[in-house]
């Protein structure tokens, strides 16, 4: 079922580009535009057929062969459609004068056709009238829908098998049941939030049907199975049924909630709502609870859901996120439902065995109890066999329908982006913003119909990214807080639904491949040669090419054979990436690549890229972060008009950017521009660039020649940015001026200057209306005598001062005019400040200074420093002094220090205190 799903939503996404006006509009109504007209027509004609299908394919191998083909041939089509988008596009390069052209027809013109192009048409169109002509002997109808598919209903009795692994879950929530409700509400919300199989149902059984006298003090225990159909009279009846034990005649809403009201009167109760999905709204939710409000105070209600949105619906006062049970917990739930016969003796490789089942169960209780169940029947000697062949993958078992609800009722714009991770191997932890590029890169994000609506392809594919994730079908990884990863079931759904789509080299041990797959990905070797590709070859109409890297820092090698030989001929890429190879040219075979979207040469030993990537005017993202050898980019880069991303961090020899870089208005990712020494690379040409956000690094401020440019570039309106880097790597002229000019918005986050050789700062600096600033950071600064008033940014938590040599005296200049300054600073860092003498203390009345908030403090080699430091740090807890050979510091004044770290200094002022749990180390000079 759910691979047609998948087909369904992605005929649908042909359908609207068939139907856009320009496309139309290029074609013209005869002859081509006739033929791809009739395209649309019989598409729609097999879409409506497709629910038949997925029901007779699970009898006729007939049918099944039809879809297989059916789906080959929708990726061909779209192949074509996207020659062209492609074509329309060069002629719109090439003929920069009709940009500004508003009528459709002037935007595109008419376009005339290669004959291979006419060719590849009249041959889609054949295949097109073939597939419709076997649908019709085929006998395949329009059924409608396809029919409702829910899983089976809960109740709160348990199955009589001991629940393993939960006491701990299930002491929070009854904590959580007897407290008191705040402000005497009548009823308070608890949700389990988990994904399939992990047990929330279960959990909730295990606290409604506590025998002990902890729950007694509710009259009333109620369960109500909800799952995905939720309505309001349906659900408010069967809480009525639950609670009289009675089944309920009443038909009208009104009557129904009354009815409830009274039995619920000054009642206490504790009601269970299982399985509730984001069918539920909150006008819903609103009216469901009505009654609820004439219980007595401390009812409760026990919420279980996959999806974290209904917790915020719903309001749920304690929301109890249920992670997998142990490795030895799920072996224990494995025994309870294998019964394996110990007399018939246990394999030298058993243990093996168990560490395989615990793998494959991935804490999930329901993947414990089925494979227990599977496994029973059968000799052990039998596992090793049955693990390996995914047998208890099958439809025929429960872990993969319970699943599979999840992706059934998925919004069709989710189902291909969901399905398209299966590229991913196991346990492999993705980025958001890694995958949310790799989706518009392969179009699986849909553009906004309504012209009011402004937001942008990111914003959209990181609303899917919430939801899949509110789904419980990415999780937060447990090792890196910014990585997310996919239960390896969830993994195993994922490449049940992708099919042959997707593959991964890892999963084809014999090197083989379908000739239908479009995706492949691999983790990359240490040396990659040509016959670990040897089945690509066969794969004409691969889009993706996506080598995968555990390692933060890859260092690999690939074979020329590949760059050079196999990738172009495969000239249907979307996306490719040779990433941690260590490889240093690309051949200029790849402006071939002309459906390019995503290109990504990150940590590679390139030095230039050749001028021929500037004809893929599809692409979307260019990747060349950590290129340390690169030093030029494509000299007409301008041409690639569609390149939203330019991820260049960490690309120190990179001498300028290419002119007119302006004209990529698309763009909203440009990590570093290097300010070039001619006039074609100038700053000037950020204006235009109205989308820009994130970070923003200038680089060589030097060389800017005209300060005019850098007021043109416009800072100030360039909202989208969160963090602005400005980095002088020499003296140039008018530096004061510059930074001036340089002014940004003031909803900025993180400001950081390094190498600015000014006198002083500009007055813009530490102005209070930088309300959202949180991170500030000044390094090198070496001409600058004072510091300017940071103490007046209201949001400042992280403060690092490095290198200023001039600066002799911190004090009133630096807090600002802010009755309390640094009110929120947290960090406060100052290494090798060489002329610095005097740190001037601030107390206002009542002994309440500065630093009311800091926590850490970090001075080093700052050899002149005299005197002591603040006092009243109320909350400092960590404290480090190296090298001030002419400071005192005394530690008596910080109640709350955890870690203290001193070293080469001239005394330490009570230093024998006694803190217990202290981390000490004092070095005197």
């Amino acid at each position: 079922m759910v691979a047609e799903l998948l087909l369904a939503a992605f005929l649908r996404v042909l359908l609207q580009k068939l139907t856009l006006r320009a496309f139309i509009a290029s074609l013209g109504k005869e002859g081509i535009g006739k033929k791809v007209n009739k395209w649309e027509k019989t598409l729609s004609a097999i879409e409506a057929v497709l629910c038949d299908a997925e029901e007779k394919q699970q009898t006729s191998r007939a049918v099944k062969l039809w879809l297989d083909d059916l789906k080959d041939l929708a990726y061909d089509v779209e192949d074509i459609l996207d020659k062209f988008y492609t074509e329309m596009l060069r002629r719109k390069v090439n003929k920069p004068n009709q940009a500004g052209v508003c009528k459709v027809r002037g935007l595109f013109p008419r376009l005339k056709l290669h004959f291979n192009m006419k060719h590849e048409i009249q041959e889609m169109t054949d295949r097109l009238d073939e597939i419709s002509e076997r649908k019709d002997r085929l006998g395949l109808i329009d059924i409608g829908d396809i029919p409702d598919k829910s899983r089976p209903p809960s109740s709160r009795v348990l199955d009589g098998v001991p629940v393993v692994g939960r006491d701990s879950d299930r002491g929070k929530i009854v904590e959580f049941l007897l407290r008191n409700n705040p402000n005497d509400a009548n009823f308070e919300v608890a949700a389990i939030v988990g994904m399939p199989g992990i047990g929330k149902t279960t959990l909730a059984q295990y606290v409604i049907n506590d025998n002990s006298d902890i729950l007694k003090e509710f009259d009333l225990k109620i369960w109500v199975c909800v799952s995905n159909d939720f309505k309001v009279l349906r659900v408010t009846k069967a809480i009525l049924e639950s609670v009289t034990s009675k089944h309920c005649d009443l038909d009208q809403f009104s009557n129904i909630q009354n009815h409830l009201c009274k039995v619920l009167t000054g009642k206490k109760f504790l009601l269970v709502l299982d399985d509730v999905w984001s069918t539920c709204n909150y006008d819903q939710w609103k009216m469901l609870q009505s009654p609820f409000h004439v219980g007595a105070s401390g009812s409760k209600i026990i919420v279980t859901t996959r999806d974290v949105e209904v917790t915020k619906m719903m309001r749920a006062a304690e929301v109890h996120s249920l992670m997998g049970i142990s490795n030895d917990d799920c072996w224990k739930v494995f025994e309870q439902h294998a019964y394996f016969n110990v007399d018939n003796g246990i394999p030298q490789n058993f243990r093996l065995l168990q560490e395989k089942i615990i793998a494959k169960c991935g804490g999930l209780p329901l993947a414990a109890r089925t494979l227990g169940g599977l496994f029973g029947c059968k000799e052990i000697t039998e596992w090793e066999k049955m693990l390996d062949n995914k047998l208890w993958l099958s439809d025929k078992s429960d872990i993969l329908p319970v699943l599979q609800l999840s992706y059934y009722y998925l919004p069709s714009k989710l189902k291909r982006c969901f399905a398209y991770c299966s590229i991913l191997p196991k346990d492999y932890e993705f980025g958001e913003t890694q995958l949310i590029l790799l989706w518009m890169a392969e179009g699986l994000i849909e553009k906004p119909l309504k012209p009011e609506d402004s937001r942008h392809l990111e914003d959209v594919a990181s609303e899917y990214f919430s939801e899949l994730l509110s789904r419980s079908l990415f999780q937060k990884s447990s090792k890196k807080n910014s990585r997310y990863v996919m239960h390896n079931l969830v993994s195993d759904m994922a490449h049940k639904v992708a099919g042959e789509i997707c593959f991964r080299l890892e999963d084809k041990l014999d090197g083989s491949c379908s000739p239908k797959s479009r995706h492949l990905s691999y983790i990359t070797g240490r040396y990659d040669g040509v016959k670990r590709f040897g089945a690509v070859s066969e794969v004409h109409r691969l889009r993706t090419f996506l080598p995968l890297t555990i390692s933060d820092d890859p260092c690999n090698y690939l074979t020329s054979k590949v760059t050079l030989g196999l990738l172009p001929k495969l000239q249907y890429l979307r996306v490719l990436s040779l990433n941690g190879y260590r490889i240093s040219q690309l051949p200029n075979s790849i402006g071939e690549l002309k459906f390019l979207r995503y290109l990504d040469l990150s940590h590679t030993e390139i030095t230039s890229l050749p001028e021929s990537a500037s004809t893929l005017y599809n692409l979307q993202t260019l990747i060349l972060e950590s290129c340390y050898s690169l030093k030029a980019l494509p000299t007409n880069m301008k041409n690639l008009i569609n390149l939203r991303h330019l991820s260049n961090s960490n690309t120190p020899l990179l001498e300028g950017m290419p002119a007119q870089l302006g004209q990529l208005t698309n763009l909203q990712t440009l990590c570093n521009f290097v300010v070039g020494r001619g006039s074609n690379s100038g700053i000037r040409e950020i204006e235009p660039l109205l989308h820009l956000r994130g970070t923003l690094r200038l680089s060589r401020l030097e060389n800017v020649n005209d300060i005019e440019d850098a007021k043109r570039a416009d800072f100030v309106s360039k909202e989208g940015l969160e963090a602005f880097l400005l980095e002088w790597g020499g003296l140039g002229e008018k530096e004061l001026e510059l930074l001036n000019m340089l002014e940004p918005h003031r909803k900025l986050k993180v400001l950081s200057i390094k190498g600015y050789g000014g006198l002083e700062f500009s007055t813009w600096m530490g102005h209070h209306l930088f309300s959202n600033m949180t991170v500030v950071r000044l390094e090198d600064c070496k001409n600058c005598g004072l510091l300017p008033p940071l103490g007046q940014l209201p949001s400042l938590r992280k403060l690092i001062i490095k290198r200023m040599y001039r600066v002799e005296s911190v004090g009133p200049e630096f807090y600002g005019n802010d009755n309390l300054p640094f009110p929120l600073l947290e960090i406060l860092e100052f290494e090798e400040m060489k002329d610095w003498k005097e740190w001037v203390s601030l107390e206002r009345d009542q002994g309440i200074g500065a630093f009311p908030c800091l926590k850490m403090l970090s001075i080093s080699r700052c050899p002149k420093l005299e005197g002591r430091l603040p006092k009243n740090l109320a909350l400092l807890s960590e404290l480090v002094i190296r090298g001030c050979e002419q400071l005192v510091v005394s530690i008596a004044n910080y109640k709350q220090l955890q870690r203290f770290d001193i070293c080469d200094c001239k005394g330490v002022v009570d230093g024998s205190t006694p803190y217990k749990g202290l981390s000490e180390r004092i070095k005197e000079a």
